[in-house]
């Protein structure tokens, strides 16, 4: 049972009474379920590089209508009709379901590359120079990373959504996409290894021809490397990385440094053969050398990361035996920022929106049970945990584009939206599902959303049922006015209502696993 309410918190406590009341009841589904997004897909982060799997048209129609179904049998007529769908099915689920911006990004990249190589070979006459295609490696190495980093990642941020409300809707809409740019990483990573791969081919053709002692260990090492470029996008495949996932960090950390301490052992001999080829120093080879800078810009880029490992005192407030929440007093944190944090910082880590301290003395995170580490933070709260990077940009940044928007979360979802409710920089209306609001989250948490959206649609599925997400995720939109919605949830639910918005030509943005 929720407690009863303390006398200065009466009115709060009515208001929410008020805001629920004008949502149709559902009959109560026996325990439903609560739809809580897992420990990556609750933030906005780019903790890990996996795209949404696509997701068959049949399926998102079908749960739609299944939603709308069991809303009809309890609830009178909506007033705001859903708008139709667009197009037919198969042009919907080639749009909205196959040609995702991630996989945009991904093949841009790709074809880009594609068409280097076609243009190497064409000139070279199908025999390419060794070092030309060197060059490519590390430059698709390169960006690859550049991606990963979050001052980098942060430029990007801030050059897409410094586009001022007066551009027109369409452009905006394009640019709030940047969220994606987990595909430009991918894309530069496979590229890259297809390359080596050529690299690998031409240079043991030069051994057999031409053998030297430089040739021999060239050679050696560019097999090394092709081993743990193997093992590093083995491991990122979407489905391997979902079920094994503590396993892939691990291996994706280690086989990457691996391969990156190989790559300058690699380097030095690839310099080496071209300055006995070239009758060049050494020294002059190496700074002529493309790929030099490109190791060395690589490499940068994961000290520089790593250089900002701290271990930080943390006080845990318990909202629940579901969710906890974590206080960090070493710096004040801006709005739209997460960190990664970890008790093993060699294993594994976990992304999070902050959330700024009213008084400016630091920020906090909101932890729910969504996994063993998340279960374990809960049950047994950290004095201290490992903080690594620079913070992070994540989804939400981007609202700052439109005039106004709808937020959407469900469970702990609404641990990233507070640092959104916090900047106060956007109009928004606000739908947040989740059992037991006051107990699960705290009167703050609560508070807070209601400080934000006084007339915050938040809707207790244990007392309610499970709602139609999509019907009032476009409920809000209409008597809103607004121009996108913004939805942080589990990956399925965050599926369907962006494939329900999109499709009725609603611009709506969900938080993905490479966001």
């Amino acid at each position: 049972m929720e407690q009863q309410p303390r006398s200065q918190d009466l009115e709060k406590r009515e208001d929410l009474d008020n805001v629920v009341s004008w949502i149709p009841q559902m009959p109560l589904e026996g325990d439903a379920q609560e739809v809580r997004p897992s420990s990556s897909s609750a933030t906005t982060l780019a903790a890990s590089d996996l795209s949404l799997e696509t997701v068959k048209e049949e399926e998102e129609e079908e749960e739609e209508e299944k939603d709308g179904e069991e809303g009809k049998e309890a609830k009178p007529k909506v007033p705001v009709p859903l708008r139709p769908k667009q197009g037919s099915r198969a042009t919907r689920y080639l749009r909205f379901n196959f040609f995702t911006s991630y996989r945009k990004s991904f093949t841009l990249i790709f074809n880009a590359n594609l068409i280097a190589f076609i243009v190497l070979m064409v000139r070279s006459k199908g025999n390419p120079h060794l070092p030309d295609v060197g060059n490519a490696t590390s430059a698709n190495l390169m960006v690859s990373i550049l991606f990963r980093q979050e001052n980098f990642i942060n430029l990007i941020y801030e050059i897409f959504t410094c586009a001022p409300k007066s551009f027109p809707l369409c452009i905006r809409r394009k640019l709030a996409k940047v969220f994606h740019y987990g595909g430009f990483h991918s894309g530069c990573g496979v590229a890259a290894v297809v390359w080596y791969l050529l690299y690998t081919a031409v240079a043991t053709k030069d051994l057999i021809v031409q053998p030297s002692r430089d040739a021999i260990a060239n050679t050696t090492t560019s097999y090394v490397l092709i081993i743990m470029f193997g093992i590093i996008l083995t491991g990122a495949h979407p489905r391997i990385r979902q079920r094994f996932h503590d396993y892939f960090e691990a291996a994706h950390r280690f086989a990457g440094w691996t391969a990156l301490a190989t790559f300058w052992v690699h380097t030095y001999f690839a310099i080496a053969l071209i300055a006995a080829n070239t009758a060049q120093t050494f020294g002059t080879a190496l700074v002529r050398s493309p790929s030099f800078w490109c190791i060395l810009i690589s490499t940068s880029c994961s000290l520089l990361s790593w250089s900002r490992l701290r271990r930080r005192e943390v006080h845990a407030e318990v909202l629940s035996d579901h969710a906890t929440r974590l206080h960090f007093k070493y710096q004040n944190m801006q709005p739209f920022y997460g960190v990664k944090v970890s008790n093993r910082p060699l294993l594994e880590w976990h992304a999070f929106a902050t959330i700024p301290d009213k008084n400016g003395d630091g920020f906090s995170v909101v932890v729910s049970n969504a996994g063993d580490w998340t279960k374990r933070t809960i049950l047994n709260p950290p004095k201290t945990l490992w903080v690594r990077g620079y913070p992070l940009h994540g989804l939400l940044y981007t609202s700052r584009l439109f005039k106004r928007i709808v937020v959407v979360a469900t469970g702990s979802g609404i641990g990233p939206c507070l640092s959104l409710m916090f900047a106060d920089v956007t109009p928004r209306r606000i739908l947040w599902s989740t059992p037991r609001p006051r107990t699960t989250y705290g009167d703050g948490v609560v508070d807070a959303v209601l400080k934000a959206d006084p007339q915050a649609v938040i809707w207790d599925t244990r007392a309610q049922g499970r709602p139609d997400m999509v019907e009032l995720t476009h409920r809000l939109y209409v008597e809103s006015g607004a121009e996108a919605v913004f939805i942080i949830s589990n990956p399925k639910l965050t599926r369907r209502v962006v494939y329900g918005m999109e499709t009725r030509g609603i611009a709506a943005y969900g938080a993905i696993f490479d966001s």
